[in-house]
């Protein structure tokens, strides 16, 4: 087991312990820490920017087609933000802020007033 100290400014510094036998060094350490922060990144856009946490569906295939929908959503978004140069909740919010004044200006359905 390795400890490592990563000073990220004058002022902080973050300890990171290890029991890979790869990281031998501090720049290991980092390096690894950076592209664990990069999935970490990915993970909590995919959650809160298609709600795959949110499914109900009790069948495994089921299960399975929600994710991967969800996924291939969150990859579109993804490089759409990148063409856009903003970030997937930017893109997020503004698409569905365009959809919203649409549909105020000249809605798809009508109610029945009482």
């Amino acid at each position: 087991m390795s400890l490592f100290r990563l000073p990220l400014s004058t002022e902080r510094t973050e300890f990171v312990v290890t029991n890979a036998t790869t990281q031998l060094t501090t720049t290991d350490a980092q390096q690894a820490c950076a592209v664990r922060w990069n999935i970490e990144q990915a993970h909590r856009e995919l959650k809160q920017t298609t709600g795959i946490e949110r499914c109900q569906c009790r069948n495994e295939r089921m299960q399975r087609n929600h994710i991967g929908c969800a996924i291939l959503v969150w990859v579109r978004l993804a490089a759409l933000a990148h063409q856009a140069k903003t970030t997937v909740y930017h893109l997020k919010r503004g698409l569905l802020d365009e959809y919203l004044k649409q549909q105020l200006k000249n809605p798809k359905l009508t109610f029945a007033l009482a």
